[in-house]
């Protein structure tokens, strides 16, 4: 049976080994972000975060691990962002949701441009970590699917625009932040906010009143 590392210092020898993991991360993330990812090695990130080597195995097995993990929880934070954003606002107007959870999602990526174009742009050199990222982007799509759902009525999850609608809003909105954190739109963050609602917003609605015309259709 292995032994929980020590205290030393007055710091947890578990607290000193999330530190470490969380100093790998954020050189990975240095990496990714300006797309050197597919010449990384362990010594280079091991020296960007200023570690020794042996310390990077006591938390990953190889560098497309740590690059998984820089994925995962650029996910996880702009999911619970955008999820709590809609909760905190679950009582005003469908405006002033989408506009909060917009804000939740542009402010968790714009304000450190790496980790947009991470998530969002394509700086994972491997097909694994490809596909990776594409999973983790369908899982943030479904996440956008169950709000609609919720928002709109049950008739726009059994009309084909349930199946496009999110994923056109996604991407779009994942275009238009890259597009802001690489300078090619001149527009300022709160801009970008603004107008990302409001395309939220038409596009939303008009699919629902879409789907709800079919669905009228059908039962005349």
């Amino acid at each position: 049976m292995t032994s929980s590392p020590r205290s030393y210092g007055g710091v947890s020898g578990a607290e000193r080994q999330r530190q470490r993991r969380s100093r790998l991360l954020d050189a990975a993330l240095d990496v990714m972000g300006r797309d050197e990812w597919r010449d990384v090695t362990v010594e280079r990130l091991c020296a960007d975060a200023g570690l020794n080597k042996r310390y990077f195995y006591e938390s990953f097995s190889e560098v497309d691990a740590v690059a998984g993990a820089v994925i995962d929880d650029i996910a996880a934070a702009v999911r619970d962002a955008t999820v709590a954003a809609v909760v905190d606002n679950h009582t005003k107007s469908l405006e002033h949701q989408a506009f909060a959870a917009v804000a939740a999602v542009v402010h968790n990526l714009a304000d450190d441009p790496r980790r947009a174009r991470v998530l969002l742009g394509d700086v994972a050199a491997t097909p694994a970590l490809r596909e990776h990222r594409a999973t983790v982007m369908r899982s943030l799509t479904g996440v956008l699917i169950d709000h609609a759902r919720t928002v709109h009525g049950v008739e726009l999850a059994h009309d084909p625009l349930a199946k496009i609608a999110p994923a056109f809003v996604v991407g779009g909105t994942a275009d238009a932040i890259l597009a802001f954190v690489n300078g090619t739109v001149a527009i300022t963050v709160d801009q970008l906010v603004t107008e990302l609602t409001a395309l939220w917003l038409i596009t939303g609605d008009g699919a629902a009143a879409v789907a709800r015309a079919r669905l009228n259709d059908d039962q005349d």
